[in-house]
């Protein structure tokens, strides 16, 4: 005979929470972090967009695609996209050539050291940068390499530029110097980057479509743009696991080591190609970090602090950080996209709904980086 006991409905334990320090546009800004074991996004928390209709002839198409990129923007600022544009052999002659460089011997790879003046161009070793200094130090290499005019195809004479944007390119400032022993390093990375200039420059027009603005309305704001790859390499962190608790990351340990610390990025959006070992997460709206998995032929897309103000805060530009705990070498591709550094925006109207106000001030892009950067070293110099 079965039971008749009623059952008793027990809440479940609130789970800890701690605290997470970030550099912000607005100073160091604090997070509640909630300590629960890692666990892999849902389709409604990072959605999949094929983005092929953003290249139809017609109108109602690439609204399509808009709506769906709003939808993402104002959840968690991250989406994957599929049908890009952008061939596999693209990528991976760009993976390969990443990977050659990065496994090369210290005292090669340090000839192209970016602290040599080249504007940010080149390579920082590993444990030299902290992009979250209450977590550690970041076991990362990077290499990065910066817009150059003379390999876009849609400016046809770089010496035209006008001086109030070229005075921001740093033109002379080569992000091939001393990589001549590798030449398919330089090959491959200018194809992805002019691969990825055809592909911003849609989405930037989708975007623009998003916020109910003419689709050309920040046309002319990327035509010199702030533009970059990171190249990341991740050593596998020692002793990790991928089922371990995010909760295990305590801040504040001076001995605590991060692929690379919680952190968002600086201006539009991010797209980021990643290798098939994982580690990106993302902190959704409840403080819980999720995992990004790697899902083969997309890139991930990403909300950008500058667009999360000129909207209101309607677009939301999300923390992420990365922790390879996959016991292999990792790779990840970000393409860093914004307005040219002479541009400036202030919040659009049409994120304004009636009765509300414009929280942020016009601010040119420079100003804005030049913040950015400067409130990173404020919370450094805090430790």
């Amino acid at each position: 005979m079965a039971s008749t006991a009623t059952a008793t409905n027990v809440s479940a334990p609130e789970a800890e929470t701690m605290q997470l320090r970030l550099a912000s546009g607005n100073g160091p800004i604090t997070r509640t972090i909630r300590r629960t074991p890692l666990r892999d996004a849902s389709p409604s928390e990072i959605p999949l967009i094929d983005v092929s209709p953003m290249f139809s002839d017609s109108l109602a198409d690439r609204q399509g695609v808009a709506r769906k990129v709003h939808d993402a923007a104002t959840n968690n600022g991250f989406f994957y996209i599929s049908n890009h544009g952008i061939p596999a052999e693209v990528t991976d002659s760009a993976h390969v050539a990443c990977l050659d460089f990065f496994r090369q011997d210290m005292d090669v790879k340090m000839k192209t050291d970016a602290n040599k003046g080249s504007f940010h161009n080149g390579y920082r070793a590993p444990d030299t940068q902290r992009l979250n200094p209450d977590e550690g130090v970041d076991i990362r290499e990077s290499y990065t390499i910066r817009y150059d005019p003379r390999i876009d195809p849609t400016i046809a004479d770089p010496s035209s530029i006008p001086e109030q944007a070229a005075k921001y390119l740093h033109i002379h400032n080569s992000p091939w110097e001393n990589t001549e022993n590798l030449p398919h390093f330089k090959e491959s990375f200018v194809r992805y980057f002019q691969a990825c200039l055809v592909l911003a420059r849609a989405l930037t027009r989708a975007f623009a479509l998003s916020l109910g603005l003419d689709e050309g309305a920040f046309d002319s704001k990327v035509q010199y743009p702030d533009a970059a790859f990171g190249l990341n390499y991740y050593p596998p962190i020692a002793g990790g696991s991928s089922d371990k608790a995010a909760a295990t990351l305590t801040p504040g340990d001076p001995d605590a080591r991060v692929s690379i610390g919680s952190h968002t990025d600086f201006q539009l959006f991010t797209i980021l190609w990643q290798d098939s070992n994982g580690g990106l997460q993302v902190l959704n709206r409840e403080g819980q970090w999720i995992g990004a998995r790697p899902v083969e032929g997309t890139f991930v897309v990403n909300i950008a602090d500058y667009l999360q103000r000129i909207t209101n805060d309607r677009y939301v530009s999300t923390v992420h950080r990365a922790q390879n705990w996959s016991g292999r070498e990792r790779v990840s591709m970000p393409f860093f996209w914004g307005f040219g550094l002479h541009e400036s925006c202030g919040v659009l109207d049409s994120c304004v709904a009636a009765g509300e106000e414009k929280k942020y001030d016009e601010i040119r892009c420079i100003d804005w980086f030049n913040r950015r950067i400067g409130n990173m070293l404020d919370l450094s110099e805090e430790k």
